[in-house]
């Protein structure tokens, strides 16, 4: 029987949320251990360096093309479903790739599945949770979310050396899992049903959607804010395998995605204290971390030996959860409210993954342009901070507008 769409107020980790964090866990470690294992077989096919981003690029592209559907769609079926629907797409496209066939083409059709998986793994959480326990579920998602970052990486960079079929073959089984998992979320009511099909008209109402959340100023510094966040991140991950030979003078897989975990690792962290010390009134307070991930990435560029780079991502990490959790609480509850959750997290997701091609680009045309990756590094982090810095003084500056 169907369940009503709305928040219970019964404990956090309820059936439903259990549900949703043991199969977000095993989607996203899927993902992670995919894109190492991708990774280390173009390697071994012999593609230059730039190609490695574009790997990522076709990934992100879905996202863009398919914004203005995946948030209707997600808000027109329950959304536990929608995300049992979405891990088939991923296991599809795993089972590409581990048959042989282009692993381009693979990711692809993973990054399609990934698309629509995103505004209903988020958009269920308001559905699941009350407003006062939103940023704590949030919390618990990106934790969970780190963790399989944390092991997926690991898992697929290190099986990768072993064997990278055995590698592409973890991927299969996650995703399937994750199917499985995706059974024992209880069926909720679809948040917006009988909305029309109609592409052109999809389009019409999800641009709509844009512009509600942008001419919101909380929203706006949510899509801003979380947009460069993952736009640098995802550019972090690819340089990290470039660095990792020039800086430390290892050319295995595995390491990589150590330094990766490092990362995670502190996410978990950095989430944990969000959740306990920012609340939705008190967003504004994540932004010095945003400057200092900046400044944290070039004090890591600038590293030698790997105990040294351990501790400064983990404090990158740190940094990372602690600014971005309650701006993708803050972005959720105001949302739902306004256009539906699904269509905020399809928002968001499109202003997100821009950001991540446009940064990827850029990456790929500096690597091929020969600058040093230390360089690259650097400048990364440079102008990291500087992005959130300028972010910050609009946010006061609109705050005193509104005084």
């Amino acid at each position: 029987m169907s369940q009503p769409s709305t928040a219970a107020a019964g404990p956090l980790m309820s059936k439903s949320m259990s549900a949703v964090i043991v199969a977000q866990f095993l989607s996203a470690f899927g993902d992670n251990a995919l894109l190492f294992a991708a990774l280390a077989l173009i390697k071994q096919q012999l593609y230059p360096d730039w190609s490695q981003p574009v790997l990522q690029m076709a990934f992100v592209a879905t996202y863009i093309i398919l914004a203005p559907f995946v948030g209707q769609f997600a808000d027109s079926f329950s959304k536990g479903r929608v995300m049992m629907v979405a891990n088939l797409l991923k296991l599809a496209g795993a089972a590409v790739i581990c048959a042989g066939m282009n692993p381009f083409l693979g990711y692809t059709l993973v990054g399609i599945g990934a698309a629509a998986y995103s505004p209903a793994k988020y958009g269920i959480l308001g559905e699941i949770a009350s407003g006062e326990q939103l940023v704590k579920a949030n919390g618990l998602m990106e934790a969970s979310t780190i963790a399989a970052i944390l092991l997926g990486s690991v898992a697929g960079g290190a099986l990768a050396d072993w064997s990278i079929l055995a590698a592409l073959g973890i991927c299969v089984l996650a995703y399937g899992a994750a199917v499985a998992a995706n059974w024992f979320i209880p069926k909720l009511n679809p948040a917006r049903p009988g909305q029309s099909w109609n592409p052109a008209k999809m389009s019409r109402t999800f641009f709509a959607a844009c512009k509600t959340l942008w001419q919101d100023g909380e929203t706006r510094f949510s899509l801003v804010g979380t947009s460069l966040f993952w736009g640098a991140g995802v550019t972090l991950r690819f340089l990290l395998v470039l660095w990792v030979p020039v800086a430390l003078g290892i050319t295995d897989n595995k390491t990589p995605t150590l330094l990766n975990a490092m990362v995670a690792i502190g996410i978990v962290f950095g989430a944990g204290a969000a959740a306990k010390l920012i609340r939705l009134e008190t967003v504004k307070r994540c932004l010095p971390a945003g400057v200092a991930i900046g400044i944290a990435v070039v004090l890591f560029a600038l590293q030698t030996s790997m105990l040294s780079s351990y501790i400064v991502l983990v404090v990158v990490g740190i940094l990372g959860g602690f600014f971005v959790v309650p701006l993708n609480a803050l972005l959720q509850h105001r949302g739902k409210i306004s256009v539906g959750a699904g269509n905020a997290i399809a928002v968001q997701n499109l202003g997100e993954n821009t950001a991540m091609l446009l940064m990827l680009g850029l990456y790929s045309l500096v690597v091929m342009a020969g600058a040093p990756v230390v360089a690259i590094g650097i400048g990364f982090g440079v102008v990291f901070a500087l992005a959130i810095t300028g972010l910050w003084i609009w946010k006061n500056m609109q705050k005193r507008r509104l005084a």
